[in-house]
């Protein structure tokens, strides 16, 4: 491979805004993907995945350049150096690449290969935690798969169309995919490509969904003509999912505290062709009061900690923080109780986070459970998927069932 230097420059100049500015990684991208119009499929997707890898292995490039934070640009550039030796790229005759020393990186990257938290690129807190939480061997075999770049997954609209109709038609766009057994509307892209400039993705033929995630309204035990509550709703990927299940028939209640996100929502669902979800934004209290009762079926799906999905965010590593751990455990709580009141007797209720820490999920199941308004609940089933097993994101769902 020849390094070019307009897209190294980029590159760089991506990497001074993460580390030095804080600003998110992937928002970072699609700004400097929109620099040069000349730029060709590879020459992006060279930008976008050079940035994505580096801030992935910032802690260990830094380790064998010997660079601390704050980064200057000669320490980016060093940072830029490790990485093209260690993939056995040789580097061009620039200013920036002078008296590197490419036998030592390689040296230093097998003697610090050996300590885990190094090795896999985390904060020393964060390693200690998922060996408290996890063990030793489950936590070793994790963290080194959620540091695998995350395939591309599409979940299949069926209010528009079929998985066999649009494996077909992207197909005839030179998109390869393959389906995926026990994840009934997935298709799995051969190749990275931008599917997001397909017809098909312009008519709501599709989402991008992690697989794990698709499965999180197939656990909800859905049918048509019910009314569902989606109560943390975001930008409505599961609530889409669940309009589809439903077969465009019942109510979708969609609720969030952001309603931004809700807009956006709203936009989807209508390239969706999703006509049965209604937002409303949680402005007080009496938004959730006003549904008490009133649900056949309620999805929390949680804030949490997102250590589940650090494949397709890697900065989440170096910006999360134990204090906010440990306070987001109190939200994931307080949501619980007063969302759960939402269940009608006899309706379930789904407890969803993306992340793999039993202290956000099980734990927080069983507290909720012992708690006076939890009584009246009982455990039905819960699903926690790790991504050394399954190939995708973490992620944990306890389906409960309220007493009639």
């Amino acid at each position: 491979m020849r390094l070019h230097r307009n897209l190294c420059f980029a590159v760089v100049d991506g990497l001074m805004l993460i580390f030095n500015e804080g600003q998110y990684a992937d928002k970072v991208i699609q700004q400097l993907l929109k620099r040069d119009k000349r730029w060709g499929a590879r020459d992006r997707a060279f930008v976008a995945e050079t940035t994505y890898d580096i801030v992935r292995w910032k802690r260990l490039y830094a380790e064998i350049a010997e660079v601390k934070e704050p980064f200057d640009r000669d320490n980016i550039w060093r940072l830029f150096a490790v990485w093209a030796t260690l993939r056995g790229i040789k580097l061009p005759d620039w200013t920036y690449f002078e008296n590197t020393p490419t036998r030592k990186i390689k040296g230093r990257f097998d003697e610090l290969s050996k300590i885990r938290k190094i090795k896999e690129s985390i904060p020393d807190w964060m390693d200690e935690l998922g060996e408290k939480e996890l063990g030793k061997d489950i936590w070793t075999k994790e963290i080194a798969a959620l540091n695998e770049q995350a395939d591309v997954i599409l979940r299949v609209n069926t209010l528009q169309t079929t998985k066999e109709k649009l494996q077909e038609e992207l197909f005839d766009q030179d998109i390869e995919t393959e389906f995926l057994p026990d994840y009934p509307n997935a298709l799995k892209l051969k190749e990275r490509a931008n599917v997001f400039q397909t017809e098909q993705f312009k008519n709501g033929a599709f989402e991008v969904q992690d697989a794990s995630s698709q499965l999180v309204a197939e656990f909800m035990n859905l049918e048509p003509g019910l009314r569902v509550v989606d109560a943390c709703a975001g930008a409505g990927g599961k609530t889409l999912h669940i309009a589809s299940l439903m077969e465009n028939k019942g109510q979708i209640i969609a609720l969030d505290i952001y309603g931004n996100k809700l807009n956006e929502l709203k936009r989807r669902a209508k390239r969706n062709g999703a006509f049965n979800i209604e937002t409303r934004a949680i402005e007080t209290t009496k938004v959730i009061k006003k549904l008490y009762d009133k649900a056949d079926r309620v999805l929390i799906d949680a804030p949490c900690s997102g250590l589940g999905v650090l494949r397709r965010n890697p900065d989440a590593k170096w910006k999360l923080q134990p204090e906010f751990i440990d306070k987001i455990k109190k939200t994931q709580q307080d949501i619980l109780q007063q969302y759960s009141k939402i269940v009608k007797p006899g309706g379930q209720l789904v407890y969803a986070t993306c992340s793999i820490l039993p202290s956000e999920n099980e734990k927080q199941v069983q507290e909720f459970l012992t708690s006076e308004f939890g009584k009246e609940f009982t455990f039905a089933k819960d699903k926690k998927v790790l991504s050394h097993k399954s190939g995708y994101d973490g992620f944990y769902m306890a389906l409960l069932q309220k007493k009639n």
